[in-house]
């Protein structure tokens, strides 16, 4: 552990009195809704979230983004999230307009990604989840992105990410530890995934992770290792991959940039970093930076390489960009032990299910 790693571990227990504070009242908050003493609103169609415990990159948007691939060409489907970091408020329905400033990185990726979906951002998904359905009226299903815990909307489905190298089991309240939830409140999930495992987790380690999560008798316990792909350049979309000899400026603004940092430790000759602090918005300074860096590394094969939730808040500079060799790496979960096709069949169960449900309630 470097010194920097243990100040900031040393720091943080000493604000373990807030930790104290906030847990309570989380405690407190879920047991009015578990008493409902507090109301969770139900809605007619599938809503499916996804979630997690603790504050950090546990893979949300490429979990969205895996649905959205599953679901998008057999229903009508939408998403709904917060915005985080917009510069705007309230309810929005993304269209050929919308910037990453107006609806946030996530949303605005979803939408250049999927044109067929509908990408809706509202704080108070209560109120915007009504906006959305009158906007899209034949929507079939709404994954909501970040959800699981507020509590108002009450999901169908809910899908909780846990990181391998940071499980909830061992977690504590933010400030002193990672948690914006209580440890109990996996119990609501419906499905649990443990994210950025190793590639070649062995049975004895999955059945360690079974034990140490010890699910609920109606939950089930997936995990995935993180799948990258071909880079490809950021407006010309034409691919680059990574080669042995390569040096690689590596700009990067996201909550946990360790794994692809390992990614190209293993994949480039070498890598520089220029990072930026998570949802940074990039100004024209930054890319002049970046390019000066780039302009730095004497190799005679390199590129600069971002990851596609930085590339959104990077597009605006289209002129600047088009002679840059800037590239994107595409990310995705690729689910472990062969399960990938039992997960999917969980959510689509759910769908099918729901609808069944509903028209019979209707035929009453």
């Amino acid at each position: 552990m470097n010194f920097n790693s243990f100040f900031l571990r040393s720091f943080r227990v000493l604000l373990l009195p807030f930790s104290l504070l906030y847990g309570l009242a989380i405690v407190i908050r879920n047991y009015l809704y578990n008493k409902n003493y507090l109301r969770s609103a139900k809605f007619g169609l599938p809503l499916i979230c996804v979630g997690n415990l603790a504050v950090g990159g546990t893979g949300k948007s490429p979990m969205v983004e895996y649905l959205l691939r599953l679901l998008h060409q057999r229903y009508k489907v939408a998403t709904l999230s917060r915005g985080y970091k917009r510069k705007t408020k309230g309810y929005a329905l993304a269209d050929s307009k919308t910037t990453a400033l107006e609806i946030g990185d996530e949303p605005m990726q979803f939408f250049q990604k999927f044109p067929d979906v509908a990408v809706a951002v509202g704080e108070e998904r209560i109120v915007a989840i009504p906006q959305l359905l009158h906007d899209k009226p034949d929507t079939d299903v709404i994954i909501l992105d970040d959800a699981f815990q507020h509590r108002a909307v009450q999901a169908g489905l809910n899908i909780v990410l846990t990181e391998y190298s940071n499980l909830y089991t061992h977690d504590f309240f933010l400030p002193t530890g990672d948690l914006r939830d209580q440890r109990a409140a996996a119990k609501r999930a419906d499905i649990i995934v443990v994210t950025k495992c190793p590639v070649n987790l062995s049975e004895a380690d999955k059945q360690r992770l079974f034990t140490d999560i010890n699910p609920q008798d109606h939950q089930s316990l997936f995990f995935t290792s993180i799948s990258y792909g071909v880079p490809y350049h950021i407006l010309s979309k034409t691919e680059r991959p990574i080669s042995p000899v390569d040096e690689v400026l590596l700009v990067c603004g996201i909550a946990n940039p360790k794994p692809l940092k390992e990614y190209l430790f293993e994949h480039a000759a070498t890598y520089y970093q220029q990072d930026y602090s998570d949802h940074h918005v990039f100004r024209i300074d930054d890319l002049k930076d970046i390019y000066k860096k780039f302009e730095n590394i004497q190799a005679s094969q390199k590129f600069i390489l971002t990851t596609e939730k930085d590339a959104v808040r990077l597009t605006k500079f289209s002129t600047e960009l088009a002679n840059m060799p800037l590239y994107v790496l595409p990310i995705q979960h690729r689910f472990l032990f062969n399960e990938g096709e039992q997960f999917d069949e969980k959510i689509i169960y759910f769908i099918e299910h729901f609808q069944r449900h509903e028209q019979k309630e209707i035929e009453k």
